[in-house]
């Protein structure tokens, strides 16, 4: 029985399912610049007291279910309607202007017709005539996606449909709801997933779902359900609800170094199956070559090295590459009439002991093309075991194993000679510093400094090298090895001060809305008429780029992107310019890298760091993103130019959580990402990337001077004790040209002067870019980007001469 206080139940009406044909400006299943008609199906319910005309059974005291219906059958007339949230502010307008009566309403709107991916796409309004404040939710129905997702082993090889109901609640609105971005964005990391588990998949998509352009405060549930799970029932099926303080991690605060937000290595490994894995025995491998394409050498013999079965081994085989160093030009040693080395190591994982791993190696050096020559003397490709787990290793007979004799065809490890050569040592020490070397009992960083401290001060140097690969690419039909990579185009060279050389890239935006030379580059003619001039600038190479990165730019797909940067690297490749000269594709999408590659250029330049635009805070989307983006790296073995950024340039600009503020903020945010890049399998070399610490995006006008005059600690040891920098001995890239923190010191006034400030257009600002490129000179970075080629070319080349 009720209680005298309980409150009395309403009534209510409801309308169920009206079917209405609404023209929307955004388009249908695909975007269109054209009103599109398509279904719209609504469910509408109010509050209303129904209790006289169930006694009386007169209409009269009820409301007239038609005129409702024609009323909003009629509003459509008005359109065409910008978005969703547009239409239903309409309707609930009509509803209550037209009928008085109704003032509480309930309304659930559905687009059949709204997205690819998915069955509708909806939103779900509460509003009380005493609340202004309104309920909203939006949601996405029956969402279809591919995914590895299971425990047996079909369900880790092929993959099978997982179904998302997804509805978040909005607190806050600030615009249309993007429903398209957020069900391509599920839709792209789910295909790119690997869950063993439904749970860890659905609380996946609700990180997604809260982190897409949302608030602290707003709820999300997921409903994630595998229809091919069970035989007898339609489908298994788990539901979540998360808020985004599920997902917070070691909040940021003055006192500490923590981010508040996930690791990129615990993200990496809900979606990708590159870690460490335990059972199988950890190498480091020297490689060196003078002969020949001593950089492509290299490459084929690393390619090869994960591949046994291509030379003969068996399919049981295993052996990943997880971790690779620096690359050194070096002089020989020992004889000293040949050509110069090229040197790295790299670790590895395998299931080989060391007999038939000595063998794999051997096998290699063969087909690459070494042939029998003197001790210490030229080979096309050399490759020693260095480490093998913590053991010791010596495979000669026990008459030679207190020298240096004996050594051919046999296994000894560590080399009894390893402390004596800098050309292996600093190579591990890029790798595994910390590694305490077996028999030797010293780590490999003191190993290092100890032969330093030694070395006489006329000793050659060793000098970092950064190889360019040739393309397009087409294998020699001369050959029937199946594996092939292609010739070394150009390479640089980073000496140390006082011979530091300071490389120049120019800036090429095929775009017609880039924030300083928009619509100037943008058809073939006027594009080669500044290649043409950037090579007598002095360029080293040139950047083309096809999507804007101001904040605001227009949407460019990636169809469109990429025939923007295609039509451009060809026509330059096909141009009277120099067949050589380098060309990079600023681009943060994989398929656009890719295809400008295979096109002709040389290097990949991502201002995400290959986390995408939605990376901060990172979230298994950016994590899904970064997998993608090294594979097409890693398969096509170019250098890539990795960048800072917290999103939108104009956004995120706090880095007070960091002690050393902007400097160690960028140490940890970029050094996490370049570390995902290189390390782990599938990693890129390390030797083909450079870093970016992104001047402009995302960062106050102190942070930018701040890096400008710093520049060299941010490749430098951390000044942090308990910190690794994670950039240490990367090659740095600054790009300040014309960038708007230059305009916003031009507008401040001179006190002590008749300078007043001034309002200045980028391109305004060459004198200004001159300034910060002397400094970045003057910081010791390796490559300056600059639009204007030939003036800022003689920048560098006196900044050279003064710092260098």
């Amino acid at each position: 029985m009720m209680s005298s206080s309980s409150p009395a139940p309403m009534d209510r009406i409801q309308i169920n399912d009206l079917t209405l044909h609404v023209p929307f400006l955004d388009g249908a299943n695909w975007p269109s610049s054209e009103p599109t008609s398509q279904p719209v199906q609504l469910t509408l319910s109010f509050p209303y007291d129904l209790s006289k005309v169930a006694e009386s059974d007169e209409l009269q005291y009820s409301i007239n279910y038609a005129s409702i219906c024609s009323t909003l059958t009629s509003a459509m007339s008005s359109g065409p309607f910008i978005s969703l949230e547009n239409l239903t502010e309409r309707i609930l307008d009509l509803c209550t202007r037209t009928h008085p009566e109704i003032q509480d309403v309930d309304l659930v709107i559905r687009r059949s017709k709204a997205s690819l991916y998915c069955k509708a796409i909806g939103l779900h309004l509460s509003r009380s005539h005493s609340n202004d404040n309104p309920r909203r939710e939006v949601f996405i129905e029956d969402l279809e996606c591919p995914a590895i997702i299971g425990i047996n082993p079909c369900e880790r090889v092929q993959k099978q449909i997982v179904r998302f109901n997804v509805s978040t609640s909005r607190t806050t609105v600030k615009g249309p709801f993007d429903f398209r971005g957020l069900t391509e964005t599920i839709y792209r990391a789910v295909e790119k997933s690997s869950f063993q588990s439904l749970e860890a998949l659905a609380s996946c998509v609700a990180e997604i779902a809260l982190g897409f352009k949302g608030s602290a405060s707003e709820v999300v549930t997921v409903r994630a359900a595998k229809p091919s799970a069970l035989v007898l029932a339609s489908s298994a099926e788990v539901q979540i609800t998360r808020t985004l303080a599920d997902y917070q991690r070691s909040p940021v605060s003055n006192n500490t170094t923590a981010t508040s937000i996930p690791t990129l290595a615990s993200l990496l490994s809900n979606i990708s199956s590159d870690g460490t894995r335990d059972g199988l025995h950890k190498v480091a491998i020297a490689l060196g070559s003078n002969l020949g394409d001593r950089f492509a050498n290299i490459e084929l013999a690393l390619r090869l090295l994960e591949q046994p079965s291509l030379l003969g081994g068996l399919s049981a085989e295993e052996v990943a590459i997880v971790d690779t160093s620096f690359m050194y030009e070096t002089e020989p040693m020992y004889v000293e009439d040949q050509p110069h080395f090229v040197n790295c190591a790299c670790l590895i994982e395998t299931n080989l002991e060391p007999r038939p791993l000595l063998s794999l190696l051997k096998k290699i050096e063969t087909t690459v093309g070494r042939v029998p020559s003197i001790r210490n003397g030229p080979r096309a490709v050399d490759l020693d075991i260095l480490t093998y787990d913590n053991e010791i290793i010596d495979t000669r007979d026990e008459k030679f194993r207190s020298g240096f004799d004996g050594l051919e065809g046999e296994l000894v490890v560590p080399h009894p000679r390893i402390a004596e050569r800098e050309f292996v040592l600093r190579p591990l020490n890029d790798m595994i510093p910390d590694y305490v070397l077996p028999k030797l009992n010293k780590p490999v960083s003191q190993l290092l400094n100890d032969l330093m401290a030694n070395q006489p001060s006329v000793a050659p140097p060793m000098y970092k090298v950064l190889p360019f690969p040739s393309y397009p690419f087409t294998p020699s039909p001369s050959t029937h090895f199946p594996l092939q990579v292609p010739s070394t185009a150009s390479h640089w060279t980073f000496h140390p001060t006082p011979h530091r050389k300071t490389y120049l890239m120019s800036t090429l935006n095929a775009t017609p809305d880039s924030f300083s030379d928009g619509a100037e580059h943008d058809t073939i003619p006027t594009a080669l008429s500044y290649v043409q001039e950037s090579v007598q600038g002095g360029a080293h190479i040139i950047d083309v780029g096809g999507h804007s990165t101001r904040p605001g730019a227009a949407f460019v797909s990636p169809a469109e992107e990429t025939r923007r940067v295609v039509d451009v690297v060809r026509a330059i490749r096909e141009s009277s310019v120099k067949k050589d000269f380098l060309i990079s594709v600023d681009t943060f999408r994989p398929e656009v890298a890719k295809a400008a590659i295979l096109s002709g250029a040389n290097c990949i330049n991502d201002v995400y760091a290959f986390t995408g635009p939605d990376s901060y805070p990172l979230s298994t989307v950016a994590a899904a993103h970064l997998v993608e983006m090294r594979k097409v790296a890693r398969e096509l073995g170019v250098p890539v130019i990795l960048m800072h950024s917290r999103g939108d340039a104009g956004q995120n600009k706090d880095y007070s959580g960091y002690k050393g503020g902007i400097l160690e903020g960028l140490r940890v945010e970029l050094g996490e990402k370049v570390d995902a890049v290189v390390r782990g399998r599938g990693g890129v070399r390390r030797w083909l990337v450079m870093v970016d610490p992104g001047v402009g995006f995302s960062k106050t006008v102190e942070d930018n001077l701040k890096i400008l005059r710093d520049a060299s600690t941010i490749t430098s040891p951390s000044p942090l004790s308990n910190r690794r920098n994670l950039l240490e001995g990367y090659p740095q890239l600054i790009g300040a040209s014309r960038k708007s923190f230059l305009g916003a010191i031009l507008t401040e006034g001179d006190n002590s002067g008749g300078y007043v400030g001034r309002e200045t257009k980028p391109r305004e600002r060459g004198w200004a870019t001159a300034a910060a490129v002397a400094a970045a000179v003057q910081g010791g970075v390796e490559l300056v980007r600059v639009h204007d080629v030939m003036e800022m070319g003689d920048v560098v080349r006196i900044a050279s001469r003064i710092w260098n």
